[in-house]
């Protein structure tokens, strides 16, 4: 991943994931390891996180046998949606998770690129529990230690197959 200062505003460094995803053996390096965590987890479907947790959740959904749920920016879904509001490093936004998808019960992996501040993280989390699932681990790609967004998780696993 290479690091972007000043994106999308300024004092934020962005990670940017596309040289891995232009990489074809890195990316299955990625992909295998996150298809384990859902296996070992025992996960019964997987969540990715617009955008870019999308680009990780969706193949290892298709490579474990699991269903994906995106969870989407809000206004991206038609309707029933359950919706979640949350602060980040820059701004506030919402996600969105059709809720229709959902055994009440099932295990579900949530995968993301980078957890930062644990915003978005935690309401993925909480927009998968609201609709009755149980959030087995979060999975992301990168864990930035410093700005503390472990802590926001609560009793949730984070797997994080990186951590500056």
């Amino acid at each position: 991943m290479r690091t972007v200062p000043d994106f999308p505003t300024p004092g934020v460094l962005f990670r940017d994931m596309t040289p891995l995803l232009a990489d074809p053996a890195a990316f299955a390096v990625v992909l295998a390891a996150l298809a384990d965590v859902a296996r070992r987890t025992g996960a019964e479907a997987v969540a990715g996180v617009e955008a870019r947790g999308f680009m990780l959740a969706a193949p290892v959904a298709e490579r474990t046998g699991l269903p994906f749920w995106p969870v989407r920016k809000a206004g991206k879904l038609p309707g029933p949606v359950l919706r979640r509001e949350y602060d980040l490093e820059y701004g506030t936004a919402a996600l969105e998770l059709r809720g229709d998808l959902v055994r009440p019960g099932q295990r579900v992996l949530v995968i993301d690129d980078v957890l930062a501040t644990g915003g978005t993280a935690r309401a993925a989390c909480e927009l998968v529990e609201e609709a009755g699932a149980r959030v087995v681990a979060l999975a992301v790609l990168l864990e930035l230690a410093a700005l503390g967004g472990r802590a926001r998780l609560g009793e949730r696993d984070l797997v994080a197959l990186s951590t500056t």
